[in-house]
């Protein structure tokens, strides 16, 4: 009974943030910074609970958002009603396991009722998928710039989408969409670069700042003297040894500076350090350098040019050199000069680069730009729609009302407890909207009855709309996996029915011997 409680608590919480007209959260990090965000997960990521059912739902969430990128809000608030819908049944005395059997029969319906209101859409049509990006940022604090962020993720989801062999697609936001976070100027400076973007400057200021169609060579070495790896003393008992040593390490730095330049590369980039010797080459020999730039960054600046990433300098050929790459130019933003590498013929990563007033808004902005892109990669992935605004839920609902009729024995009770609870998500809108749930929901009940399974809320003033011409869908992998996710996480939780917490031994070390008799 404490887990229902508990995880209901959870539920709660979260529940006046589903929707357009949501509301936002303020959390304080123990750090004292400040958080202001609706985006479920992020809400509880922050929160600290003790109670272990609590964390389980916490824990959704984040498969939620690990799995699909949205519809994070809407997992809690439906596993939490589940758990709450299933007290009544437990107070019939239905016994757990009958109530599991019969949510698990409900689950298998569910996803064949989801699958069959769903339309195909195809993935090239920028106008469809603009309106599909737009329903999963309507709910955000950036609905106001939606088109932008609509067409920065779905820029930046097409740009990272790559064609692996057998024909299998991998879309790799994480690493190879990097946001780059700019405070100052205006939203609307946003922009998806076509290449990257990194914080760093040039090492030598006699460097070319910009130079078109470069020649880029990307190290993963110091081009330094090579010290040894532990201490080393040597001892010197002339004078011209010590000279020697010098000069030797001259030598080598100069092999390596003439191996690089021997390929006639306008950039070298590197992940460690550049000595300024190999500097005083380079500048000779007109190349620009930028040094201890991040592996990520690295892997990007490959995909985006077509470069390879070379660990020895010896190792290095023509074929290693980048060539697609437009533009290379350092551009100060604000007090900090940053690197670009744009105009790329056909790059398979990108950076985002936001801009805005603040940093708080700016990782705001980020999130839903996140949730965004998870849209934008789930579509192409499974190229389905399910109508939005609560229509999903409330047409499973319907359905499966009709169905539990011909469910025998006992199970028709939990049965029908699952069909009430996908309510919710509707009924919560309509909450949010500030309207009377119980009217809005009879109708809409009425016109699910007819078999209109489009039909669902306009969370901006709570009244019944049909979502194909309000145009609010969502990819129908979110929706599989929040009803897969939320009736699972009830079932598991239902199975619990005691909950004890392991002893921490006072003596550590004492009845862990044994074994010499």
């Amino acid at each position: 009974m404490s887990n229902i409680a508990a995880a209901k608590t959870v539920a709660d919480i979260i529940r006046s943030c589903l929707g357009p007209k949501a509301m936002l959260k303020m959390l304080l990090d123990p750090m004292g910074g400040i958080v202001l965000t609706n985006d479920g997960h992020a809400i509880l990521r922050e929160i600290e609970v003790s109670h272990p059912a609590a964390k389980s739902m916490i824990e959704l969430s984040r498969t939620q958002d690990e799995e699909v990128g949205d519809g994070t809000t809407t997992v809690i608030i439906l596993a939490g009603e589940m758990l709450a819908h299933s007290l009544p049944q437990l107070e019939r005395n239905i016994h757990p396991v009958q109530i599991i059997a019969a949510f698990k029969r409900a689950l298998k319906d569910a996803l064949e009722i989801v699958d069959d209101i769903s339309l195909p859409i195809d993935i090239n049509d920028d106008q469809a998928m603009y309106k599909l990006i737009s329903s999963s940022i309507g709910t955000k604090f950036v609905s106001r710039w939606s088109d932008l962020m609509c067409d920065l993720a779905l820029r930046a989801v097409r740009t990272v989408t790559w064609e692996v062999s057998n024909g299998k697609r991998e879309v790799d936001i994480k690493r190879y969409a990097r946001v780059e976070k700019v405070p100052g100027g205006e939203i609307e400076d946003s922009t998806v670069l076509d290449g990257v973007m990194l914080n760093k400057d040039i090492t030598h200021p006699k460097m070319r700042r910009r130079i078109e169609n470069p020649r880029i060579i990307l190290l993963d070495c110091p081009l330094e003297y090579k010290k040894g790896e532990s201490q080393t003393n040597i001892e010197i008992s002339k004078e011209e040894d010590w000279n020697r040593i010098l000069q030797i390490e001259e030598e080598q730095i100069k092999a390596m500076c003439e191996a690089i330049v021997a390929l006639k590369p306008d950039l070298v980039i590197t992940e460690k350090g550049v000595s300024d010797l190999a500097q005083h080459y380079f500048v000779k020999a007109n190349v620009t350098a930028l040094r201890r730039v991040r592996k990520t960054d690295n892997n990007r600046i490959a995909r985006a040019t077509g470069a390879t990433i070379v660990n020895r300098v010896e190792d290095l050929q023509e074929s290693d050199v980048g060539t697609q790459c437009g533009l290379f130019e350092i551009e100060k933003i604000g007090d900090e000069y940053f690197t670009f590498l744009t105009k790329c013929k056909n790059p398979k990563a990108c950076t985002i680069l936001l801009r805005g007033p603040s940093k708080d808004i700016l990782n705001e902005i980020e999130r839903n730009l996140q949730d965004a892109m998870g849209v934008a990669r789930n579509v192409i992935f499974h190229p389905r729609l399910s109508p939005g605004g609560g229509a999903t839920e409330m047409a499973v609902s319907v359905r499966l009302s009709q169905l539990a009729k011909g469910v025998e024995g006992v199970q028709q009770w939990p049965y029908k407890a699952v069909a009430d609870a996908l309510e919710v998500i509707p009924r919560t809108l309509v909450q949010n909207a500030g309207a009377s749930p119980v009217r809005v929901l009879t109708d809409l009940r009425a016109k699910h009855a007819e078999g209109k399974s489009t039909w669902g809320i306009n969370g901006d003033d709570g009244t019944v709309v049909d979502m194909k011409e309000y145009g609010v869908w969502e990819p129908e992998a979110i929706k599989l996996q929040s009803i897969k996710t939320a009736i699972e996480s009830a079932c598991l939780l239902l199975r619990v029915d005691d909950i004890c917490s392991a002893r921490k031994s006072a003596h550590p070390g004492i009845g862990l011997g044994g074994g010499d008799d």
